[in-house]
């Protein structure tokens, strides 16, 4: 068994190795060609076409969605049946990125004298400088590997991972140039948490109107307690005849006040209220807000406008439930 194990560890490096030296090679390789490739997609007014068949068509597709994630409108197209009608999503605004580990692929040659005959930018992403692909594309970007990490070299590894991170040198390479920021990929990320903790205001999850639970200052707790019970937000603001708050009344604040024995039924809230409390704007981020609570060890916000009159209140189960925490 000790043995086995060995072979298993010993093999994974091999693997890791080959990829690391693969990616390491790469460095040398962001040439001109490179900035070419970069200033051609920079310069499209249409579509980043990213193309390749078997395993590069796989990794072909990533490379268009990190593009078209990253600020580079981008999608990617099958060249087996690109000739077979999906041509037509290529127009004369747009850049192909091609990919093909022998630049030798026969669906995506075929395609070629279409995409030459549109003055469509040709960029290929090869291991071979010296091939078809190559020596016909406007940009050529080299991705050539010392071997697979497959042992009988065969199966597309090192290969595939070179291209893979050739792809994101990229997307990151024209994001930074575009000046794209946290909002936008928030923008283009709505689904994903990542994209709601850049993009959701506490003013989209707050609750507010006859959801949201307030008192006057001289209300008994009983009474305040019915409020809170009725609103479920473990708490409730309490304010004046202005709406201007006063402080808070929370679960916390009903225990410490039971603990010293107060009377519920002639006890003020004014008098056991957490005074003055934590209040965020409403256009701060949700993930701020819940940085807050954790930073301050609270379970609610009361939410102000620049008068300090009160407007939403928001609690832990909100963040959760929209998915911040």
């Amino acid at each position: 068994m000790k043995s086995g194990a060995y072979n298993f560890k010993a093999l994974a490096v091999a693997v890791i190795e080959a990829e690391k030296n693969a990616v390491a090679a790469l460095v040398e390789r962001i040439d001109d060609q490179f900035v070419h490739a970069c200033q051609l997609m920079l310069a499209c007014q249409g579509r980043v076409i990213v193309t390749g068949m078997g395993k590069s068509g796989h990794i072909a597709g990533k490379i268009a969605a990190t593009l078209a994630s990253t600020g580079t409108p981008a999608f990617f197209v099958h060249p087996g049946e690109a000739s077979h009608g999906d041509l037509g999503m290529i127009t004369r605004q747009d850049v192909v990125l091609a990919l093909s580990n022998s630049g030798e692929t026969g669906e995506i040659l075929t395609i070629l004298p279409i995409i030459k005959r549109l003055h469509v930018p040709l960029i290929a992403m090869t291991g071979q400088p010296l091939s078809s692909l190559a020596t016909l594309a406007d940009a050529h970007l080299n991705v050539a590997v010392e071997k697979e990490a497959c042992p009988l070299g065969l199966a597309p590894t090192a290969s595939t991972t070179a291209a893979l991170v050739m792809g994101d040198a990229l997307a990151v390479a024209l994001l930074e140039t575009r000046g794209f920021s946290r909002d936008d990929f928030a923008l283009s990320h709505p689904g994903g948490s990542l994209g709601r903790r850049l993009i959701m205001r506490v003013s989209d999850l707050m609750h507010q109107g006859e959801k949201l639970p307030c008192v006057k200052p001289d209300t008994l707790v009983a009474q305040a307690l019915l409020e809170m019970t009725e609103k479920k937000l473990g708490m409730t603001a309490v304010i004046d005849d202005n709406q201007h708050v006063l402080g808070i009344f929370t679960d916390g604040d009903l225990r410490r006040m039971l603990e010293k024995r107060d009377d519920v039924h002639q006890t003020t809230v004014a008098e056991v209220m957490t005074s003055p409390c934590t209040t965020v704007d409403s256009q701060l981020l949700a993930a701020e807000a819940m940085q807050i609570m954790e930073q301050k060890k609270i379970n609610a916000l009361l939410v102000t406008d620049e008068n300090q009159r009160l407007v939403g209140a928001l609690n832990m189960h909100d963040l959760l439930r929209a998915g911040i925490i």
